[in-house]
């Protein structure tokens, strides 16, 4: 029946967005986390990445979280002589993780996981009305 099709794709979705979300509040966990020794390097954002694939027993593409890359743009640095990652002018290099950008990654993520769950909803419903439909 295409109405159970939909839930599982929707939680497949849910899933999903869900892993991003724990990506997420990962980098944001770290981004104010600095090397712990010189020559060090700290945190490295992570960027969680999607892949869709045909659920031969749902005969539907479904979306699965794909494997979780390293950003590779430049860390921040900061001035801080005292600390123990300071190189000779006193600059410590920081996370390339932008507190921002991951906080607008965690809502659209809210409103991805949100979507999909309104979906579930939505389609338990119409199946129960079908249900009281047919008892009638």
């Amino acid at each position: 029946m295409d109405l159970f099709k939909s839930i599982a794709v929707a939680a497949s979705g849910l899933r999903s967005q869900s892993g991003r979300m724990r990506v997420i509040a990962e980098n944001l966990a770290n981004a104010d986390s600095g090397p712990e020794r010189a020559g060090a390097e700290p945190y490295r954002r992570k960027i969680p990445t999607f892949q869709r694939h045909m659920d031969r027993e749902l005969d539907a593409q479904v979306v699965d979280l794909g494997r979780v890359q390293r950003d590779q743009a430049p860390f921040r640095t900061k001035f801080d002589p005292g600390h123990p990652a300071a190189n000779a002018a006193g600059q410590v290099q920081m996370p390339n993780v932008n507190s921002l950008v991951e906080t607008m990654d965690m809502r659209e993520a809210q409103r991805s996981y949100e979507a999909n769950l309104n979906l579930i909803t939505s389609t338990r419903r119409m199946i129960q009305r079908t249900i009281d439909i047919l008892r009638a």
